[in-house]
């Protein structure tokens, strides 16, 4: 599902060039939910951002669903990140004007799908999160949980093949977030997604297929070693 090599991001700053990876190379076959930790700043988020074609690298391929995003225009990736990922953030960035189920259409209705199937879609996936009966509600009046429930749904009413998560449970308490991290794990395995999710939860990282470490730009097996030589960086 997704095969990442060479991978390097380089930001100019006012102090000089900063690098958050090089040579940095990653494979995940279709259907693994992988973790990834590490320090604030060791550049997990925009990892993500470049797998989902939401960022360009600096250099290195990026394969992701059979096609190579870094290759992609801004609207071809916009037409990839509408129809191939969905996204789920430690904010749930709903629109506060919109209903629950209006939240959850909007991927389908800037695809240009007739609202009626568009929230008729909305209204299955609510339900799949155990939301059906808070549909008509707007953000404000759900809880954290809710919300980010909500968020979860819209992230997969287009039916995506790769589910990108940073710090999904990231905003709420312990038992929340458990609760919401089963529910990415029971949609995981029933849709038959292939997800990445950043995590600072080392029980949540350590609940998926595997857990990587990302720091001073390297990936390696969560709990083993940095990597030196000629292969680091490269899981």
């Amino acid at each position: 599902m997704i095969q990442v090599s060479g991978l390097r991001k380089t930001y100019q700053t006012a102090r000089g060039a900063l690098t958050l990876f090089d040579n940095l190379s990653l494979a995940v076959a279709a259907g693994e939910m992988v973790a990834i930790v590490g320090q604030s700043g060791a550049g997990k988020s925009t990892l993500l951002h470049i797998l989902g074609a939401l960022d360009a690298p600096s250099a290195g391929t990026v394969y992701c669903a059979s096609t190579n995003v870094a290759s992609l225009s801004a609207h071809q990736a916009a037409v990839f990140r509408n129809r191939k990922i969905g996204y789920v953030w430690q904010f749930h960035y709903l629109l506060p004007e919109f209903t629950a189920q209006e939240n959850v259409a909007m991927p389908l209705l800037a695809r240009g799908v007739r609202r009626a199937e568009a929230m008729t879609l909305a209204a299955n996936w609510l339900g799949e999160v155990d939301l059906e009966d808070r549909g008509s509600h707007r953000p404000g009046e759900l809880s954290g949980g809710e919300q980010q429930r909500v968020a979860l749904a819209r992230a997969l009413v287009s039916n995506p093949q790769l589910l990108l998560a940073d710090e999904p449970t990231g905003d709420l308490d312990g038992i929340t977030a458990g609760r919401v991290f089963e529910l990415i794990e029971r949609l995981h395995g029933s849709h038959g997604l292939t997800s990445i999710l950043v995590t600072h939860n080392p029980e949540l990282a350590g609940r998926c297929t595997r857990a990587l470490r990302l720091e001073n730009g390297r990936l390696t097996a969560l709990g083993a070693a940095p990597e030196t030589g000629p292969l680091a960086g490269t899981v």
